[in-house]
């Protein structure tokens, strides 16, 4: 279908079929979370009640939202969803649509937008008359990746370098020498689920049954990738799910054994996981929002991301 071939005026409907879900978003690197497939699952198994799913379709255009508690916000909640964005070409555009297709006093939050998507969705508020200063709440790590490991390591400062390196020895005489493998099938989520079930405090009460439901569909529909650390005797001590495309890889979440914390199981998983990408000629590895100092330990830059608020049309 050419631009020509499109629809245009907007249409708010809740039709995931739409082909405008096959569109490129207006942010680049954003991974599965613009797309229908991973908006899909969460609809599915994380939504909450009483939500209405509104996509703003106009065809070269859509902005994929849902309303709950009378506001508009992006399809996926902030805390599962990394990155936020429109998916076509003509963004101010809809946006303007939109602000004059809802009811007055509709309220709005639309937040984790990269820097290209605030600026797309932020000039269509201006035109509609909703001037509204992009405000950063949240920060993605990135780093860049070079075309071989021993690069990678050197451009580390010296002092991270060292402690990547004796972390990797500390394994080996603790645990023996760590593999990476890439898991497949269902038993790779279940094996994922069950570490992070045995961590402490908030992150082994997140796996919720609907969220293990969640990671499953990921892993099923969207393409997520499970990979996991085994030790000297095989045993599993490290995982993470992620997904990989042309873009790089995106570290979505990560676990590892409690009884193996004396081995620093996490930091070998992301330089073993690193060092994959790299050899995978990948461009980078995107370890997603926050702002945790090991990421830029290890070399990531900070991808600021943006959130929009006001009222369409004003007060009501």
């Amino acid at each position: 279908m050419t631009t020509d071939d499109m629809r245009t005026g907007m249409d708010l409907h809740s039709d995931w079929a739409t082909p405008a879900f096959d569109l490129g978003p207006a942010a680049p690197s954003t991974g599965p979370f613009p797309h229908r497939v991973f908006l899909r699952a969460w609809w599915e198994h994380c939504r909450p009640a009483g939500a209405e799913l509104l996509l703003a379709d106009r065809g070269d255009t859509l902005v994929p939202l849902y309303r709950h508690d009378g506001r508009l916000e992006f399809l996926g909640d902030p805390d599962l969803t990394d990155y936020h964005s429109p998916l076509g070409t003509r963004v101010p555009a809809a946006v303007e649509e939109l602000a004059a297709a809802v009811p007055p006093g509709t309220p709005f939050r639309f937040d984790s937008l990269p820097a290209e998507a605030a600026g797309a969705v932020g000039t269509g508020l201006a035109a509609a008359g909703l001037p509204t200063r992009a405000r950063q709440h949240e920060v993605a790590a990135v780093l860049d990746l070079p075309d071989d490991p021993e690069r990678y390591l050197g451009s580390l400062d010296k002092k991270q370098r060292h402690e990547v390196r004796r972390k990797r020895r500390r394994f080996e005489s603790v645990r023996g020498t760590p593999r990476l493998e890439r898991e497949q099938g269902p038993e790779a989520v279940e094996t994922f689920v069950a570490m992070h079930r045995r961590a402490g405090g908030d992150k082994g009460s997140f796996m919720s049954p609907d969220r293990v439901h969640f990671f499953a569909a990921l892993r099923h529909e969207a393409g997520a990738v499970v990979d996991v650390v085994r030790d000297g005797e095989g045993a599993p001590v490290a995982a993470a799910f992620g997904f990989e495309d042309a873009d790089g890889y995106y570290l979505y979440n990560s676990a590892y054994e409690p009884d193996a914390a004396d081995a620093s199981p996490g930091i070998v998983l992301v330089h073993l996981m690193i060092e994959h990408a790299i050899r995978r000629g990948l461009p980078r590895f995107d370890f997603l929002k926050g702002s945790e100092p090991y990421k830029f330990r290890l070399g990531a830059r900070p991808r600021p991301l943006s959130r929009l608020d006001g009222v369409f049309g004003g007060p009501a």
